[in-house]
């Protein structure tokens, strides 16, 4: 007995309707997401008595927020590792190390986040440095 044998045709998938529920899915996600940018963070200074410090016109602030996020000149960081620390002051500083810096840290900030902004003007050689507390006889808002 002969069998007739057919030619296999080679199978293809075709990738065209794959492609176009991606983008729709893209198109769909860009759309709909909203994005919010904080415009302050909040804080709670600590207490501390003595003299208000004279405001300069450039400067930069660190904020230090309760878990320890840091945002410098009220712009969040995306992670609280050294290096991204230090990016962000080199380059809102321009190089110029001269420009007073401020750490401004919640009262519940971790130790080690106060100790790490401190560390990174160290290591970029600012010498003006100086820690924001709120007068003792202020009250909490």
């Amino acid at each position: 007995m002969k069998f007739a044998r057919r030619k296999r045709e080679d199978v293809e998938v075709n990738l065209t309707p794959l492609i176009d529920v991606v983008f729709l899915l893209l198109i769909f996600f860009m759309v709909s997401t909203t994005f919010t940018k904080e415009t302050r963070i909040a804080i709670n200074l600590p207490q501390a008595t003595g003299d208000a410090a004279q405001i300069v016109d450039k400067q930069i602030e660190i904020t230090i927020t309760r878990n320890g996020e840091f945002a410098v000149n009220e712009v969040a960081l995306v992670n609280n590792k050294l290096t991204t620390l230090k990016r962000a002051i080199e380059k809102i500083s321009e190089g110029d190390t001269s420009i007073p810096l401020i750490i401004s840290a919640d009262s519940a900030t971790p130790h080690q986040s106060v100790v790490t902004a401190m560390d990174a003007a160290g290591q970029l050689g600012f010498i003006h440095l100086s820690i924001t507390t709120r007068n003792s006889g202020e009250q909490e808002s």
